[in-house]
Parts: C-alpha cells; sequence; structure tokens
C-alpha cells in the first residue's frame, strides 16, 4: 500500500503590495482625478476599468472577462483591485500568480479549479428562526473544573436581548459564548442568534449609543422591531469553495 501526504492548498495570508488601493479614483460622471483613491496616473485605464464596472453592475456583462495587459509595473493588477473594490465586498476577489501553480505541490489543475471556485459566489436566501436583539447583558457562569484543578471552565452564558416590543434572557451553551467572542459582540451591539445552529452573527451597533463624531468605526443599525424570538430572511453570500 503506497501511503502519500495529502497537501493542503489553504493560502497564507499576507499584506499584499496594493492593500493601499481604495477604488479607482473615478468622479460621478467617470472622469478619474489624477490623484485618486491610492492611484496616480493611468486616467484613461481607470476611466475604461469605470466602465466595466457600470456593466458588471447593470448585469451585462455576464458570460464575459477582461484582458489587462502591459509591461511590468504598469498597474494591471493593481487596476484589477480597484475593480473588485468598487464591486464591493460581497464579490469575490481570488488574486494569484503563477508562480503560485508552478511552485504548489498539487495538480495544476487542481489549483485554477480552487482559485475558480473561491472567485464564484452565490447569494442564498433563508428563513430561519432566530433570536434577534440589542445585547443587554452577557454573563458567562463558570464551574470548576472536571479535569480537576485550581481552573475554571465556563458552564453556560446568560445573554439578554431587547427588542422594541419586549426583552428576553437566555441561557446558552459555551460554544455559543466562544462565538460571543469570536463575533468581538459588547453591551449595546445588535446581534441574531440561530436557533438550529447556534450560529451567532453581530448586525452592528444600536442607533441608541450613536454620537456626533463625523468618522466612526461602528455600523449604527436601529432597534429591531417585534418579538425576540422570530423568523427572519437571513441572506448569506457564500462561494463555491465555502460550500466545499
Amino acid at each position: 500500500m503506497q501511503l502519500e501526504e495529502v497537501k493542503s492548498m489553504n493560502k497564507e495570508q499576507r499584506v499584499a503590495t496594493h492593500s493601499h488601493i481604495r477604488g479607482l479614483g473615478l468622479k460621478p460622471e467617470g472622469v478619474a482625478e489624477p490623484v485618486a483613491a491610492g492611484f496616480v496616473g493611468q486616467e484613461t485605464a481607470r476611466e475604461a476599468a469605470g466602465v466595466i464596472v457600470d456593466l458588471i453592475k447593470s448585469k451585462r456583462f455576464a458570460g464575459r472577462a477582461v484582458l489587462l495587459a502591459g509591461a511590468p509595473g504598469t498597474g494591471k493588477t493593481a487596476i484589477a483591485y480597484a475593480i473588485s473594490q468598487e464591486l464591493g465586498p460581497r464579490v469575490p476577489f481570488c488574486p494569484m500568480t503563477g508562480s503560485e501553480v508552478y511552485s504548489s505541490e498539487v495538480k495544476k489543475t487542481e489549483v485554477l479549479m480552487e482559485s475558480f471556485r473561491r472567485a464564484i459566489s452565490l447569494r442564498v436566501k433563508d428563513t430561519k428562526e432566530v433570536y434577534e436583539g440589542e445585547v443587554t447583558e452577557i454573563t458567562p457562569e463558570e464551574a470548576e473544573n472536571p479535569l480537576g484543578g485550581y481552573s475554571k471552565t465556563v458552564a453556560n452564558v446568560v445573554v439578554g436581548l431587547k427588542t422594541a416590543k419586549g426583552t428576553k434572557q437566555l441561557r446558552l451553551d459555551p460554544s455559543i459564548y466562544e462565538s460571543l467572542l469570536k463575533e468581538k459582540v459588547s453591551t449595546g451591539d445588535v446581534i441574531y442568534i440561530e436557533a438550529n445552529t447556534g450560529a451567532v452573527k453581530r448586525v452592528g451597533r444600536s442607533d441608541a449609543y450613536a454620537t456626533e463624531y463625523d468618522l466612526e468605526a461602528d455600523e449604527y443599525v436601529p432597534l429591531p422591531k417585534g418579538d425576540v424570538h422570530k423568523k427572519r430572511e437571513v441572506i448569506q453570500d457564500v462561494t463555491l469553495h465555502d460550500l466545499d
């Protein structure tokens, strides 16, 4: 029997050289500004890329591709990244280089197929039973460690949720407490918890905590209406790679 080591195709995260690009830097009429959104120059190419973005947003570019040609260092990758920024975070962007294909220890067709599946997105709509509201309390309850010692473990977590119609206190599993920590949920955040899976999603910060600052990092959302326990239409954007 021959045994082979399975090589992972997970990509390592790194700081890209084009992370400063925030868009194409176009005016509302589609004219490129000389210096804008991390770009300097290449006005004609950026304006042409803006036409491509408009065609994609108007759903007139399905089944077509764009080829950016030019000498090294002329901004081809930067323009491609800017197009993805203009299309928004829901449109997947999967950059790759030729060296990734030839230096990988898996088959080249597998690398290309994985990249294609990472770049194809699906929008899934589903009606789920959820608990939704503004967080008024997060209290983990500890218990003695069953393995002994002086340390304690989280036995359960008490979460208080508030809506415009009322409040509800939930006693949840410790795994949901880990999800709350992963989502960085704190008091005053608006969240929903799926009743079947226990998945936690942070929607934003309650607008009751909104201030008069001109620039803030949080996205403020209104207090949910109705009961805490409800049926909610959940829209998820997933790639074919996520479904795998």
